[in-house]
C-alpha cells in the first residue's frame, strides 16, 4: 500500500509540523477499507516496529512517510480486529518500547463533560489537571486542560523533549477541554502546555491552571503529583472542629509568612521546610497559646516580593518549602497539637506572568477583555471574570480543594473590598458600571455567596474570613439573609483607629479618645476578627513597637497596654509574627525575624505577656462566648477622655464569671481609683500588663479586691483599685 493510501499527505505534513487539530483521527490504530492501519509520529526515531503487547512478538515494521519527517505508518498484515500493541523505536544503537498515547480512549466521562460544559463541576480538580492513573491496563498520567479557543494544545516536558508536535491532546469540542493519557509518565514529571491560538499563533508555554505540583521558583513548570498517596490521621480533629471554630469559642490567630519566620543561618539562611515548620512553628504557636496559625498565601507564586498574593498555581502548595505531602505533614502536625490552620486565599486577581492564566488560550479566558474590568491598577494584575461560569467554577472548586485535599480549617479571603466594587481604586471613566448603573460588582458578590455556600455546605466545621475594609453590609451574614456568607470579617476600622490613637503622645490622647471607643458602635454588626496583620508592619509603617511613642520603657508599656486592650475587646484576635516579642525592625520578607531579641528582658517579657493573654482569653468564657453579641459587652466608663482611661465589662453565657477590663493610656498611675462593678463579691486580678514579669513597674492590686456597697458608674457597688501607668488590667469575679 502506498504512503498516500496509508495516510493523507496533507494530514501527514500537518502532524509533522504540529498543525493538526485532531491527531486522534489520524494517529493510532484505525480500520481502513477492511484493513487495520497503524500510524505514529516519533521524530526522534529512525525506525519503528509494531509489537503485539500480549506476546511481545513483532507484527510489522512501520514505514517512514515521505515528506513528513517523523511520521510512520503501516498496514497490519493478516489481522482484522483491533488488538493491544506497543511501539518499538530504534535510533542508532538504542532501542526502547512504549505504549502509544493515541491507542487509548478518553478518560473523561459523559457526566464530567456535561458538568464542565455547564460550569458546575463541583470537583473540578478530579477532572482537570494531571492525574497519575492506570488507564486501560496501562500506568501513566492523564492530562486535561480547559482552552476552548485554542487551535491546538500539547503537553510538553522532558519526556518528549519539550516538542509540542508529539503529544497533541484530544479536544472535547463541547467543553473546550483538551485531554490526553500519556503512558509511562508518573509522579515527579515536569510539564507545561504548548498552545496554538485560534489564529495559529504560538503562545508562551503555560503552567497547568489545575496543576498539583510546581517547580521551585524561579522555574515555572508544573510537576505531576499523585494526590492519592497520603493517609490522613487527623480524623479526631476533624470530628471536633465544628465545636472549636464557632463564633462563641476562643479564636486567637498567629499570622505567619513562612519564608521569613525563621531561617537556618548555618545553611546560607535558607527558609525552613514544611516538615521543619511541622515541629518548630507548631510547637512555638502551641506554647504561646494561639488556637490557630494563619499562613500568607501558599498557592504557588512566582514573585517572592508579592508574599504569595499574586499566585499562579492555585492548586499547589508552593514548592519553596517542599512537596504537597510535606505540606500535609504540617497540616496534621497542627491538628495533632490542637491548632487550626488557616490559609490566605486570593480569588480577586492574578498576575500577568506569561506562564500563567493571562491570555491562556490566546484570548481573555479567565480575565475580562476590557481593561476597565480586567486590569487591577493597584497591583498591576488581572481581575477574574466572575460573570463566566467556568471561571467561578474554577475558583469555587479551588476553595473546596484546599479543604478536601489538604484538610485546612479556614480560608482568609484577601482583598474582598476590591472585588465588591467596580470602581475600586479607579477614577471616573476608568470603570464599567453594573447592569443597573451602579458600582457594585454583582457577579463578584454572587461568586462570594456561592463560594461560601459550597464550602460550608460540604466541609464540616470550616471557616471563611473576609479581609473587607468598607462598610459593605452583611459580610458575615448568611446568604439566606442577603449576606455574603463569611464566617468572620476582619475589623479594619478598629485596627486603623486604634493604631492612630496609640501613635499619639499620651498628653494628646484625650483629644482622640473616640478612636478607641468608636468601634463599639458597630462591634456586633459582623462577626469580627481584630487584626494586627502583616500590612501594619511594612511599606514604611515600621514595627508595632516602633509606632509607640515615648522613651524605651514607655514604648514597651504602650504596646503591652494596647495588646491588653485588644484581648479584652470583643472580637477574635490575630497577631502577625514578630509582634508577639515586639520586633523592632519593620518586617522584611527576605530575612528571618530577629529572634535574638528574646535574649533581652523587654522582648522576652512581651512574649510572656502574649502567652498569658492567650491563656486568660481561653480560660475566661466572658472574653469569648459573646464576642459577637451586644449583650456580651457593657461600658463601665468609656468617656474618661481627660485621664485616657477606658473600663468595660465582658459577659459570657449564663453562669460564666464576668470580667472587668481597664486600660490606662497615660504614664500616670492612678491609686485609689474607684470603678463600678455590676456584681458584688471578690474580683481577682487575673492579668496586669504592668507586671514586672512583663517588664512593667509592678503596680497592681495584690491579687484582687472586694467590691464595696458604694455606687459608681451607674453600678450599686464598686471596687477601689490602683490603675497602673500605660497598662491594661483584667479582673474576674471569683467569689460572690
Amino acid at each position: 500500500m502506498s504512503d498516500a493510501a496509508l495516510i493523507d499527505p496533507d494530514a501527514a505534513r500537518a502532524i509533522a509540523t504540529g498543525d493538526h487539530g485532531d491527531p486522534f483521527s489520524v494517529l493510532g490504530m484505525h480500520e481502513d477499507g477492511g484493513n487495520l492501519v497503524v500510524r505514529c509520529f516519533h521524530p526522534e526515531a529512525e525506525a519503528v516496529d509494531l509489537l503485539d503487547a500480549e506476546t511481545g512478538s513483532l507484527v510489522t515494521a512501520l514505514k517512514p512517510v515521505e515528506g513528513a519527517p517523523g511520521v510512520f505508518a503501516a498496514t497490519v498484515p493478516e489481522r482484522r480486529k483491533r488488538f493491544d500493541y506497543r511501539l518499538r523505536m530504534t535510533r542508532g544503537g538504542e532501542t526502547w518500547t512504549q505504549a502509544d498515547p493515541y491507542a487509548f480512549g478518553p478518560c473523561l466521562g459523559e457526566i464530567d463533560e456535561y458538568l464542565l460544559g455547564e460550569g458546575t463541576h463541583g470537583r473540578l480538580w478530579e477532572a482537570l489537571g494531571a492525574h497519575v492513573i492506570t488507564h486501560e491496563g496501562v500506568k501513566g498520567t492523564h492530562f486535561a486542560v480547559w482552552a476552548p479557543n485554542a487551535r491546538r494544545v500539547s503537553v510538553v516536558g522532558d519526556f518528549n523533549g519539550w516538542d509540542g508536535r508529539r503529544h497533541v491532546m484530544r479536544r472535547r469540542s463541547a467543553t473546550g477541554v483538551h485531554e490526553l493519557f500519556v503512558p509511562g509518565v508518573g509522579d515527579g514529571v515536569v510539564y507545561k502546555y504548548e498552545i496554538l491560538g485560534s489564529g495559529g499563533q504560538l503562545l508562551p508555554l503555560k503552567a497547568d491552571p489545575v496543576g498539583f505540583g510546581s517547580e521551585k521558583p524561579p522555574q515555572t513548570a508544573s510537576v505531576v503529583r499523585d494526590l492519592g498517596r497520603h493517609e490522613w490521621t487527623d480524623g479526631e480533629w476533624i470530628g471536633k472542629r465544628s465545636d472549636l471554630q464557632r463564633i462563641d469559642r476562643p479564636i486567637s490567630i498567629y499570622e505567619v509568612h513562612l519564608e521569613s519566620w525563621r531561617r537556618v543561618p548555618e545553611e546560607d539562611g535558607r527558609p525552613l521546610t514544611y516538615r521543619e515548620f511541622a515541629t518548630q512553628l507548631v510547637a512555638y504557636a502551641t506554647d504561646l497559646g494561639f488556637t490557630h496559625i494563619e499562613l500568607t498565601p501558599i498557592s504557588e507564586y512566582p514573585f517572592g516580593g508579592s508574599w504569595g498574593y499574586q499566585p499562579v498555581g492555585m492548586f499547589t502548595p508552593t514548592s519553596r518549602f517542599g512537596q504537597p505531602d510535606d505540606f500535609r505533614v504540617l497540616v496534621e502536625a497542627c491538628h495533632d497539637a490542637g491548632l487550626g490552620l488557616i490559609v490566605d486565599w486570593v480569588p480577586g486577581h492574578f498576575p500577568s506572568d506569561a506562564h500563567g492564566l493571562a491570555q491562556f488560550d490566546g484570548t481573555a479566558l479567565y480575565e475580562h477583555a476590557d481593561p476597565k474590568e480586567g486590569y487591577h491598577p493597584d497591583w498591576n494584575t488581572l481581575v477574574y471574570n466572575y460573570g463566566r461560569t467556568e471561571v467561578t467554577n474554577y475558583l469555587i472548586a479551588n476553595a473546596k480543594f484546599w479543604f478536601e485535599e489538604y484538610h485546612i480549617d479556614g480560608l482568609r479571603v484577601d482583598a474582598v473590598a476590591s472585588m465588591l466594587y467596580r470602581d475600586y481604586s479607579r477614577k471616573e471613566g476608568e470603570w464599567v458600571p453594573n447592569v443597573h448603573g451602579g458600582r457594585e460588582n454583582l457577579e463578584a458578590i454572587a461568586f462570594l455567596q456561592h463560594m461560601n455556600e459550597a464550602v460550608y455546605g460540604e466541609s464540616a466545621g470550616i471557616m471563611t474570613i473576609a479581609e473587607e475594609s468598607t462598610a459593605y453590609p452583611g459580610v458575615s451574614a448568611p446568604t439566606s439573609n442577603g449576606g455574603l456568607g463569611f464566617g468572620f470579617k476582619w475589623n479594619m476600622g478598629w485596627m486603623n483607629d486604634t493604631l492612630r490613637y496609640m501613635a499619639e503622645d499620651p498628653v494628646y490622647r484625650k483629644y482622640h479618645h473616640d478612636k478607641m471607643s468608636f468601634s463599639l458602635h458597630y462591634a456586633f454588626s459582623e462577626n469580627f476578627v481584630l487584626p494586627l496583620s502583616h500590612d501594619e508592619v511594612v511599606h514604611g509603617k515600621g514595627s508595632l513597637l516602633g509606632r509607640m511613642p515615648g522613651d524605651e520603657w514607655q514604648r514597651f508599656a504602650n504596646l503591652r497596654a494596647y495588646y491588653g486592650f485588644m484581648w479584652g475587646h470583643p472580637g477574635k484576635k490575630l497577631l502577625f509574627m514578630g509582634g508577639e516579642f515586639a520586633q523592632r525592625a519593620e518586617w522584611n520578607h527576605e530575612q528571618s525575624l530577629d529572634w535574638h531579641l528574646l535574649e533581652t528582658p523587654p522582648h522576652a517579657g512581651m512574649q510572656a505577656l502574649v502567652r498569658d493573654l492567650n491563656g486568660l482569653y481561653r480560660s475566661a468564657p466572658a472574653l469569648y462566648e459573646r464576642d459577637c453579641k451586644a449583650e456580651g459587652f457593657r461600658w463601665i466608663d468609656g468617656g474618661n477622655a481627660e485621664e485616657s482611661i477606658f473600663s468595660w465589662i465582658r459577659y459570657g453565657a449564663e453562669g460564666s464569671a464576668p470580667v472587668l477590663v481597664m486600660s490606662n493610656f497615660t504614664p500616670v498611675a492612678r491609686s485609689g481609683y474607684r470603678v463600678g462593678v455590676p456584681v458584688p463579691g471578690h474580683w481577682a486580678e487575673r492579668l496586669n500588663t504592668d507586671s514586672a514579669i512583663y517588664g512593667g513597674s509592678n503596680q497592681g492590686n495584690a491579687g484582687g479586691v472586694k467590691a464595696d456597697a458604694v455606687a459608681a458608674h451607674g453600678c450599686e457597688q464598686s471596687i477601689e483599685i490602683t490603675v497602673p501607668p500605660l497598662a491594661t488590667v483584667f479582673f474576674e469575679l471569683s467569689e460572690v
